[in-house]
């Protein structure tokens, strides 16, 4: 037993210096961009997106990197999926969230393409090199798609003015580079300690890699996106909420899988194509409807009883996952 209280405890603190390593890395690189001149939307649609979602892409490099990309992919799916059901339940719950932002509308759909693209490159049961590559320089497009859509955005949208408040007016360069030293330092350590915990316990009892990035990994690579839009709800800042969200699921399929597969090329469990990217399709299109609204103005409202829902079926597909180990004939090794 005291070999997998260490690795319980290897991912218990990979996940928490993790999330506060990231937060540091985010405040850096939004206070170094700020003391640049980079715009308000290009740093909240692009930098803090990023940032969001470097756990994953890091906990998916160092998983390549051993040779387990299942938990990479695990990673990446999963992640999407607590980010809508979890992250914008919970956030839902707390506070109905209004979607107003023009910009928002056109990420949405955005988003839905870029999953399903994915999900037809990994049809042939494959993440290979070519898919890495296709995946990572779809990423520079959508990069550079959102820096012109920052530029050509009017300055009413709601959320660049929900993001002008949220991120500093000014940070000394030199605190900005350190936070995003630091932050970086610290999440290729938690990363590499949560891989190699996580790992750990897979082959204890003798559970799949993907298993483990779609429940443990993923929930807590996604803590920093549920901070994130909780607060940003609290502060009645709703668009901020949602894009938080939005954008780390667009960084999660390019970005995670991506790096995934240009390291590590591997098979896709057939699960994940007939399980957990449908999964993922049908939330992203409810949260579009959500989102969109149905009146003219296109100004959608997530309700309390929305986020009550998306978080059951969170809970019920977690529940789902955690049966299918139990029903396995893995036993706990050593036992």
């Amino acid at each position: 037993m005291n070999e997998i209280l260490w690795f319980v405890l290897a991912v218990v603190a990979g996940l928490v210096v993790l999330v506060w390593s990231a937060d540091r890395f985010v405040a850096g690189a939004a206070g170094l961009a700020r003391v640049m001149g980079i715009s308000t939307l290009i740093i909240g649609l692009t930098i803090v997106a990023f940032g969001t979602s470097a756990p994953e892409m890091l906990v998916s490099a160092m998983a390549a990197l051993q040779g387990n990309s299942g938990l990479a992919i695990g990673n990446a799916v999963g992640s999407n999926i607590a980010n809508m059901a979890l992250v914008l339940g919970v956030t839902a719950l707390i506070a109905p969230l209004a979607v107003q932002s023009k910009t928002l509308s056109r990420e949405f759909p955005l988003m839905l393409i870029v999953m399903l693209a994915a999900w037809a490159l990994l049809w042939n049961g494959q993440l290979s090199r070519l898919d890495g590559t296709l995946l990572l320089a779809g990423m520079f497009g959508v990069v550079l798609w959102t820096i012109h859509l920052a530029r050509t955005t009017g300055t009413d949208d709601p959320l660049i003015e929900e993001l002008a408040e949220e991120i500093p007016e000014s940070m000394p360069k030199g605190r900005a580079w350190w936070l995003l030293l630091s932050g970086l330092t610290l999440l290729l350590a938690s990363s590499k300690l949560l891989v190699w915990g996580a790992v750990g316990i897979a082959q204890f009892y003798g559970v799949s890699d993907l298993v483990i990035g779609l429940t443990i990994v993923a929930i807590g690579t996604s803590l920093p996106e549920l901070a994130a839009s909780v607060t940003a709800a609290r502060k009645q800042e709703h668009d901020i909420a949602v894009g938080n969200v939005v954008g780390s699921n667009l960084f999660n399929i390019l970005a995670v899988l991506g790096i995934a597969g240009s390291i590590g090329p591997s098979e896709v469990d057939s699960a994940v194509l007939y399980r957990d990217f449908p999964l993922m399709l049908v939330l992203a299109v409810a949260l579009y409807i959500m989102a969109r609204g149905f009146s003219r103005s296109g100004h959608g409202l997530i309700k309390r009883w929305a986020g009550a829902i998306l978080l059951l079926v969170f809970l019920a597909y977690q529940s789902s996952l955690f049966l299918t180990v139990v029903g396995g004939p893995a036993t706990p090794a050593g036992l």
